[in-house]
C-alpha cells in the first residue's frame, strides 16, 4: 500500500511539471527586461523602425515590459519607451529571431 501511494504521488507530480510545461509551449512568457541581449533586440527593433521613418528617428529610453515566445525561433514582444526630439512615448515591439537573423514583425504606439 505504501508503496502504490508513492508511485501515485509520483506520477501527480510528474502529470503537473508536464502540465506547466504544455501551458507555456507557445504562450508568451517573461523575459528579464534588464538582459543584455533583450536591450540588443529592443535596439534592434528602434534601429530598424527609424529605417522605414525618414523624418522623426527614435532613441531607445528602456524596456518597460518584456515577453518571448518560441516557435520556429523565437518571438519578442517588448514594450519600450522611445524618445524623439520632442517627447517620449512608449511603443510595442515584436521581433523575430532564429539563430543570427532578425526581423522586425511590428512596431507601433502602445496602448495604455
Amino acid at each position: 500500500m505504501r508503496f502504490q501511494s508513492l508511485v501515485l504521488l509520483m506520477v501527480i507530480m510528474l502529470a503537473s511539471i508536464a502540465i506547466d510545461r504544455v501551458k507555456s509551449l507557445g504562450g508568451f512568457n517573461p523575459v528579464n527586461i534588464n538582459d543584455p541581449h533583450e536591450i540588443e533586440i529592443a535596439n534592434f527593433a528602434v534601429n530598424e523602425y527609424n529605417k522605414e521613418k525618414t523624418v522623426t528617428k527614435l532613441k531607445l529610453v528602456r524596456i518597460i515590459k518584456g515577453e518571448s515566445q518560441v516557435v520556429a525561433g523565437i518571438n519578442y514582444r517588448l514594450i519600450i519607451l522611445a524618445s524623439d526630439a520632442s517627447s517620449a512615448r512608449n511603443y510595442e515591439a515584436i521581433v523575430f529571431e532564429k539563430q543570427n537573423f532578425k526581423s522586425l514583425t511590428s512596431f507601433k504606439l502602445a496602448h495604455a
